[in-house]
């Protein structure tokens, strides 16, 4: 990261291009959000201190989908963006959280205080949820997951109760990688076909 930012620096592009890294959730444990932390300082702090140098985002794969599916505790409404009503109170500021796509992403908020960088951005790198493969709970359905995409999009502008601003997000993925080796489930978080036909009914506007 620092060799690309001083290539950068070079030809003149620090300012234009932003040097970040992605990670994902298993890297950031606590419960509730407001206690997350890297679970290795000694590998996030200097890529934090980077990104706070540098003015320049986190990057964040976010997958309430995961969360749900190793989680028997998790209700599928809360990882949906339909539960009616809040199901998690953090007791250390009173917040509350009615959707997990906010709960996954102020607990990394939370790790990135503790790590020096209060002010570091958060960028949703990739969230998405599987229509079809099979599942230990049975989540990964049509329906299931054209739910999860129309609540998103009509969810990533509102922020967090952490941070209330626009979350800039990815959708993961364009199309279904029907050749991807691994679980079933891995071929099907597309929002179109194969064969470039949209599986979903939605609106991004």
């Amino acid at each position: 990261m620092q060799n690309v930012q001083n290539a950068l620096r070079s030809a003149n592009l620090a300012g234009r291009i932003k040097v970040s890294t992605t990670i994902i959730s298993s890297i950031v444990s606590g419960f509730p959000p407001s206690e997350g932390v890297f679970t290795s300082a000694s590998f996030m702090n200097p890529i934090v201190n980077f990104l706070k140098k540098n003015n320049a985002p986190l990057l964040a794969n976010i997958y309430p989908y995961f969360s749900y599916l190793y989680t028997p505790s998790i209700n599928l409404d809360y990882a949906l963006f339909t539960s009616p009503n809040a199901q998690v109170t953090d007791k250390n500021n009173g917040l509350q959280y009615q959707n997990l796509f906010d709960a996954l992403v102020d607990t990394v908020y939370a790790a990135l205080a503790k790590a020096g960088g209060p002010n570091v951005p958060i960028v949703v790198s990739e969230s998405g949820w599987p229509s079809a493969g099979g599942d230990n709970r049975g989540a990964a359905t049509f329906n299931n997951a054209q739910t999860y995409y129309r609540g998103l999009i009509g969810h990533y502008r509102q922020g967090t109760p952490l941070k209330r601003q626009a979350i800039e997000t990815y959708l993961f993925a364009m199309f279904d990688e029907n050749k991807k080796g691994g679980a079933s489930t891995e071929n099907n978080f597309g929002l179109f076909r194969p064969n470039k036909q949209p599986k979903y009914q939605l609106n991004f506007n």
